[in-house]
């Protein structure tokens, strides 16, 4: 369905989003108390809008958001990829985890990987994360990654703050990727 490759780490596959994972994201968008640090929850019709949308935003730039799936189960666990909407400032790494899959680092896993074929293979570096300020787990994990604090802004009408992560060449992010890419 699109054009995104396959990433693989050390419990994880990372694909392009396939039919099979509509009901997985729709769960999280319609009922995840967590969507409320993105913009709260939606309808299950602007769910599947933006599921088809981001099947969009990979023919349209290349790249977006892959499904992180468990090697083990092949079950969806959450979201991560690159993302470049209308009026954003640049490319940003953006992640989430649907119900149940958190606490288990797998969107750091996923992030170190996509970094590193965001910037080895798109040349898209260094990427922002733009974060709400009452996101503290995204907040935490965007520092964990060893991004930091470029300023505040509102973009598309939130408050956000912009995290500037890593080169992906960068050493600290070169290690932090040898320990999650298989």
């Amino acid at each position: 369905m699109t054009p995104a490759p396959t990433l693989c780490t050390a419990r994880l596959v990372l694909r392009g989003p396939e039919k099979r994972d509509l009901a997985a994201f729709t769960a999280w968008a319609t009922r995840s108390a967590r969507m409320e640090t993105v913009g709260g929850a939606v309808s299950e019709r602007d769910a599947w809008r933006g599921f088809i949308a981001g099947i969009g935003h990979w023919n349209w730039h290349g790249y977006g958001f892959f499904t992180v799936t468990e090697k083990e189960t092949g079950v969806a666990t959450g979201r991560v990829g690159v993302l470049n909407h209308i009026e954003w400032p640049q490319p940003e790494m953006a992640w989430h985890m649907f119900d149940g899959f958190e606490g288990k680092s797998y969107a750091f896993e996923a992030a170190c990987a996509v970094r590193e074929w965001a910037g080895r293979t798109l040349g898209l570096e260094p990427l922002i994360s733009l974060i709400a300020p009452s996101n503290t787990r995204s907040l935490s994990l965007a520092t964990r990654l060893g991004a930091t604090e470029e300023r505040r802004d509102v973009i598309d009408g939130e408050n956000v703050i912009v995290m500037r992560h890593l080169a992906h060449d960068n050493p600290r992010a070169t290690a932090q990727a040898a320990g999650a890419i298989s």
